[in-house]
């Protein structure tokens, strides 16, 4: 790409309110509800942006795991989540910003009830591969 030309050729403007997409189920997770923010297809497929909100108490969370996707961020918006990062135990809260390493092995094991966070992936059909966790997973809070 070598003009602004080139550029808007391989993308399309999207703007999105809050009117325009509906929470869903159906996700990667069923314990979760996600809003599709319209990037995926602006994009061709290159990225995607979804809000993603707490459905259900946490039982098993999502399990060991981890993505192939060049990149992906989270950035929590309400509430908080706790992660395993491989062997190190992270609390993700409203505000935080979490740049997830392509490959890195995770599993996000608790979460508020007001949990909702912003994920950024690219490429938009990312893959999830489950893995064999690194160490045991911390008890979670139960939802009162």
């Amino acid at each position: 790409m070598n003009t602004i030309t080139d550029f808007k050729i391989t993308t399309d403007f999207s703007h999105i309110k809050p009117t325009d997409t509906q929470y869903l189920k159906g996700g990667l997770r069923d314990f979760f509800l996600y809003r599709d923010l319209g990037v995926a297809e602006a994009t061709k497929g290159r990225v995607i942006a979804h809000l993603v909100k707490a459905n259900l108490p946490p039982e098993n969370g999502t399990g060991w795991h981890f993505h192939v996707a060049e990149f992906q961020i989270v950035i929590m918006m309400k509430g908080w989540a706790r992660f395993m990062y491989e062997d190190k135990p992270t609390l993700v809260a409203a505000g935080d910003c979490v740049h997830q390493a392509p490959g890195i092995v995770h599993y996000l094991f608790d979460y508020s009830p007001d949990m909702e966070y912003l994920e950024i992936v690219g490429p938009a059909d990312f893959s999830t591969v489950d893995a064999v966790g690194p160490c045991e997973i911390p008890p979670v809070t139960p939802w009162k």
